[in-house]
């Protein structure tokens, strides 16, 4: 979150002395009564248990101000310029003061040893990107904002960033779609008026796309005046009308963070989109925020939304159902990340939402133990029967035990070093990193999640904590089907801002930043293939963008977050986005986006056969069903759709119709054989019109159930 004005700066150092006084009583008193090293916390067992029955919790029901429909071309709005922000010490779930540690020196030795770490690191057999552009930087921004709030996603043909002020959309081969500066939230919500949205956006964007509706999502917050303030607060929620984020219109929504309590200002909003389906139909997007009284600034608790995703599809009015878990039902956690998908089969019908977090107390130090699940069940149609978490407080459905870690501060988050500067860097290791991904493959459930932590406690350096926990049948495990603490041997880099995803064959990938006091802040990632021995990011780690500078600003903000994504397309190309410096800055930070993919598994070695009586060759079994793939090159009168290849598949059959019941066939599109492709051009259609198509696999011995079924819609010009 930003500030608006250099005036506040004596509340927050008044802060900061309160702070930091009883933070130091605090680490005496522990000091005193314990040894140095690293202690367990004392957590509770909050809540582990089933979810309570419908109608025994009371949701709140907002309707969303809105739609109002934006069918301008993004390339023709006015520019709204950003306002001008500055720096303000961030949020948390405890404060703590944001006064660099002093850099320990260093023998010669140590440099020496840490040196041949780097130059002799383990032989990595990570794929180096494919592709790397540069995305938004601060000059673009126009908003003087720090840090960037990196994020963005990718479709079947555009790449879409969002930093603080503004998005900007690229083709898939980085060409920028939307000007060089982008488009600020303030010209993409202007038309939202008598709201904040209109004019007041303030930052913590971010942008999702919905790979089953063929959608954008993008969203921030915005409010009057500055912080401390008493608002109102609201949040901004544009949904495209169309897969073309640039000129196929949206739909603009705005809701109130908290209507009941119009002073508390909704932080660091995290969004995902989950579709169970069934009924009532588990079909939202879901985001979460950390609530602080906006004059005080004191936290309040985490409020959970689900937002009507069919309705806002359509641009039609939408409810939001809401909970709030207040301090009491958190513990000493804060910042829940929704679960989303992507890749895999949807979650089975009927199935809810899960919610990850975990702890960070108020004393440095502590070993943690757990990382806490919940669930969230909503009804559109009956909202008194949703139900979030247990009780009256929404504690957590579930605790699971994970092995031991240390939140990565010790009495500041500014720990991580620079070459050249004495100046350290924001870990932001208080919270589950976003995304947290979920995946149905064969019928196993299963959630991914990534956080940062601190190893060798106080001295570091921090290490990238994933961990993945079979869901099946909608239940949290009592423990991870693994779990590792990342840091590449042992290399000595400090490692954060991680972004985790999973690709169709189960292969795992995590983006984030990485920097030392002897090398400039990176962009690099590291992963697993499915068939890796557990608990390791057993393919290493390559290099997507290497700093050529660093940053010296003394608030120490990076990133907030990045982001890591599949590429709906073929399911399998990871996309990332985070920040760099190519030359060293006080806060003229770049960001970057790239992508990167797993080589093809290598065939199974034949082995020596043994001569043996001649068999009677055995028919081929009937394929299993394609898997359809989003459309691509859509115009007004065609578009490609696309699907996956299938063992044993000797062609395939093309269903195109104007309705998701397939009764009203597009000619000849009526069971067409295709042949053995995967892609086939679908023509004379009508512009500006939706579209549904399916597939089925077929061979001689017969023909697969039918695919999943994808929707588009053509252009309009």
């Amino acid at each position: 979150m930003k500030k608006k004005s250099t005036s506040q700066s004596a509340f927050f150092n008044l802060r900061v002395l309160i702070a930091a006084v009883f933070c130091l009583g605090a680490l005496a008193v522990a000091l005193f009564a314990q040894t140095k090293s690293a202690r367990p916390t004392q957590q509770s067992n909050r809540s582990v248990g089933a979810e309570d029955a419908p109608g025994t919790q009371t949701p709140d029901v907002v309707q969303l101000i809105g739609p109002v429909l934006l069918n301008t071309d993004l390339r023709d709005l006015p520019y709204i310029a950003p306002s001008h922000e500055f720096e303000e010490k961030r949020l948390m779930r405890y404060p703590h003061p944001e006064i660099s540690t002093p850099t320990k020196p260093t023998s010669a030795y140590e440099r020496f040893e840490s040196l041949m770490k780097q130059i002799l690191p383990p032989l990595p057999q990570m794929p180096g990107p494919l592709l790397t552009f540069d995305g938004m930087n601060s000059a673009q921004s126009g908003c003087m904002c720090l840090p960037p709030d990196t994020d963005g996603d990718v479709g079947p043909n555009h790449y879409v960033q969002s930093v603080n002020s503004s998005i900007k959309i690229f083709d898939k081969s980085g060409n920028p779609l939307n000007g060089a500066n982008g488009t600020t939230y303030n010209s993409l919500f202007l038309t939202l008026v008598g709201t904040p949205c209109s004019g007041l956006n303030n930052g913590d964007g971010f942008v999702f796309y919905d790979q089953v509706a063929d959608r954008w999502v993008a969203s921030d917050f915005a409010f009057p005046g500055t912080l401390p303030g008493a608002g109102p607060f609201y949040q901004c929620v544009a949904v495209s009308q169309t897969g073309d984020p640039v000129s196929g219109g949206w739909f603009l929504y705005a809701i109130q963070h908290d209507p009941a309590n119009p002073t508390w200002i909704g932080d660091y909003p995290k969004f995902a989109f989950w579709n169970s389906g069934g009924t009532p139909a588990q079909n939202a997007y879901y985001f979460t925020i950390n609530q602080f009284d906006g004059p005080t600034l004191a936290f309040e608790g985490v409020r959970v939304f689900a937002l009507d995703r069919a309705s806002m599809l359509t641009g039609g009015a939408a409810n939001a159902i809401a909970f709030n878990i207040p301090p009491a039902g958190l513990g000493d956690s804060y910042s829940l990340v929704p679960a989303g998908f992507r890749t895999g089969n949807p979650p089975p019908v009927g199935g809810d939402e899960f919610l990850l977090s975990v702890d960070s107390p108020a004393t440095g130090g502590v070993t943690l133990t757990q990382v806490h699940g919940w669930k969230f069940h909503v009804d559109f149609g009956t909202p008194v029967n949703s139900t979030l978490g247990i009780g009256v407080n929404h504690s957590p459905n579930a605790n699971i035990t994970v092995a031991g870690f240390v939140d990565a501060f010790t009495t500041t988050t500014l720990l991580v070093p620079q070459t050249g500067t004495t100046a350290k860097l924001d870990t932001l290791g208080d919270k589950i990193m976003t995304p947290a991904v979920y995946q149905n493959r064969a019928g196993v459930e299963s959630l991914w999640a990534n956080q940062t932590v601190l190893l060798n406690y106080p001295n570091g350096p921090t290490a990238v904590r994933w961990y993945q926990f079979n869901v099946t049948g909608g239940n949290f495990p009592a423990t991870p089907v693994q779990q590792q603490s990342w840091n590449n041997g042992n290399d000595g880099l400090w490692r954060w801002m991680p972004s985790i995803a999973v690709d169709q064959n189960g292969n795992t990938a995590i983006g984030y930043s990485a920097s030392s006091a002897a090398q400039n802040p990176s962009i690099r990632y590291a992963g697993r293939l499915a068939a890796d021995p557990l608990n390791n990011l057993g393919q290493g780690e390559a290099i997507m963008t290497a700093g050529g500078g660093h940053q010296t600003h003394s608030s120490g903000r990076w990133g907030d977050y990045s982001m890591t994504t599949i590429d709906p397309v073929d399911n399998l190309t990871f996309w990332h986005t985070n920040e760099y410096y190519p030359v060293t800055s006080s806060a003229n930070w770049f960001t970057r986006v790239g992508k990167f993919q797993f080589p093809a598994a290598s065939p199974t070695p034949t082995p020596t056969p043994t001569a043996t009586a001649t068999a009677t060759p055995t028919a081929a079994p009937t394929p299993a069903a394609p898997t359809a793939f989003n459309a691509t090159n859509v115009t007004t009168n065609s578009f490609t759709a696309n699907w996956s290849s299938v063992a044993g598949a000797t062609g395939y059959r093309l269903d195109v119709a104007t309705n998701s019941s397939f009764t009203n066939f597009v000619p000849p599109y009526n069971n067409l054989d295709v042949g053995p492709v995967t892609n086939w051009n679908v023509t004379g259609l009508t512009r500006n019109a939706f579209y549904y198509y399916q597939l089925r696999a077929y061979n001689g011995n017969g023909t697969s159930p039918n695919s999943n079924v994808i929707r588009t819609k053509t252009k309009n010009r």
